[in-house]
């Protein structure tokens, strides 16, 4: 039978490429979105993924998402927490809303996502815990002291996690991409993405599909002793 995985945010961009990898991989996959009704249906017709809609800042929506999931597809074995959001400004500029909307989102959605598979998990002597942070998590970023909070933060919980869920059989990693050419990427102006690309040793964006592949690895059996780790996929633009 094959091991379920859940990727939040999974319906586009780097979440779309790691659920489309996953499920190449063998792997039973549910792909999680927030509002984009549209994007989700999209993705499904085109992959055969099933998409969940919830909120995953809020505890109670994720743990009856994911209790669907596992009612659906049987006890989730790989989650991929993906999901995140920017409101960026200027430190001095910066709101409290703006401020809470990310860390809500992209910190505290890792726990909401991850605690309440925690104990099957443990139960049931395997885990893989993967979680997407940034290189602006690494290296902090103008304009994104929420942002850099909240991925930094995300490092903090893979470490603390592996140390945890490592003799139940649990491992935790993070990934912090560099500059993806996604479909965000891509809308910026092209005079804008050229002084991005300009900063990066590899002379190019990564491809969401190069994420995956990490992805796919951590999942794997294969990856059994790599825990509290972290990869840097940026095209050597930033070295920790």
């Amino acid at each position: 039978m094959s091991r379920v995985a859940l990727v939040t945010g999974g319906s586009r961009g780097i979440g779309a490429a790691i659920s489309t990898a996953l499920k190449d991989a063998g792997y039973a996959v549910a792909a999680t979105y927030a509002g984009n009704d549209e994007a989700a249906a999209k993705f499904t017709d085109e992959t055969g993924i099933k998409t969940y809609k919830w909120n995953v800042a809020a505890y109670d929506d994720s743990k009856a998402g994911l209790e669907k999931v596992e009612a659906d597809l049987g006890p989730i074995d790989v989650v991929v927490a993906n999901a995140g959001i920017t409101r960026d400004a200027p430190f001095h500029k910066m709101t409290p809303e703006q401020w809470h909307q990310v860390v809500d989102t992209n910190l505290t959605g890792v726990f909401n996502t991850v605690h309440p598979l925690w104990p099957g998990m443990r139960e049931r002597k395997f885990g893989r815990v993967i979680v997407i942070s940034s290189i602006n998590g690494q290296k902090g970023q103008f304009a994104q002291v929420n942002y850099a909070a909240t991925k930094a933060g995300d490092l903090g919980i893979v470490k603390s996690l592996a140390q945890e869920g490592a003799r139940a059989g649990i491992t935790a990693n993070a990934i912090c991409p560099g500059y993806i050419g996604t479909d965000m990427v891509m809308a910026v102006p092209e005079k804008v993405r050229e002084s991005i690309i300009a900063q990066i040793p590899a002379g190019r964006l990564g491809e969401p599909e190069e994420i995956a592949r990490c992805v796919v690895f951590l999942a794997s059996d294969d990856s059994g002793f790599i825990n509290g780790s972290t990869i840097s996929a940026n095209g050597a633009q930033f070295f920790v």
